[in-house]
């Protein structure tokens, strides 16, 4: 866990964590990419293409903002024998949502009543998020603002797509704690003046949001 502790006699007005941003994918979502891959060309086959395949990389050129149409293209010229696979991710990707990652969506319930500021930071492609995410998951209408990173053409852990959720956020970086399943764009988000939390599960991180003074104690 990364999450910085604080004395109450450290804070002022202007450095007090107020908001907290939170990554979606491995944090509040369950994502897996195998189960959309394999409901249109079989499992076997999905493993294979994952095993032979560097679906992150290619996954992530989406995710920074090229558009799916551009991707499927890209891996006809480079790997036609598995542009189907690729399509198959693509218009089964609801079978990748595996659904909310146990207890952070009541920890995010638990700011959100107690007027905490929330915001979203995913890397995420602009095509799939918005024909997915908000219909599926009733919990991202409590963010006031959700920084996409293809619609923007920006991602994690490019220092920009930091500096424009901080932002869009109206908060400084100071005031603010980013929360990600990956440990380089937390030290990204420190890189950029967040505070930054690891997150392992929901237990911990409901912790780490207690030592900060934004959820009450038990």
């Amino acid at each position: 866990m990364n999450a910085p502790s604080f004395d109450d006699g450290d804070m002022t007005p202007s450095t007090a964590v107020l908001g907290v941003m939170f990554d979606f994918g491995g944090v509040l979502i369950d994502w897996d990419p195998v189960p959309a891959v394999a409901h249109g060309v079989g499992e076997e086959e999905a493993r294979r293409f994952f095993a032979e395949f560097d679906f992150a990389a290619w996954n992530h050129a989406q995710d920074a903002g090229r558009t799916w149409d551009e991707g499927l293209a890209e891996l006809e010229g480079t790997h036609p024998h598995f542009l189907a696979h690729g399509r198959a991710y693509r218009a089964h990707f609801d079978h990748a949502l595996i659904g909310e990652i146990p207890g952070t969506a009541q920890v995010l319930r638990d700011l959100h009543a107690s007027g905490v500021p929330l915001f979203g930071l995913t890397n995420w492609s602009h095509e799939l998020f918005h024909d997915h995410a908000p219909q599926r998951f009733d919990f991202l209408a409590l963010f006031e603002d959700i920084v996409v990173s293809g619609t923007e053409g920006l991602a994690k852990p490019d220092p920009a797509i930091y500096r424009l959720a901080i932002d869009r956020s109206g908060l400084t970086a100071e005031q603010l704690v980013f929360i990600d399943d990956r440990a380089e764009n937390v030290a990204a988000a420190e890189a950029a003046g967040m505070h930054g939390i690891h997150f392992t599960d929901a237990d911990a991180l409901r912790s780490a949001l207690v030592e900060l003074g934004l959820l009450p104690g038990t």
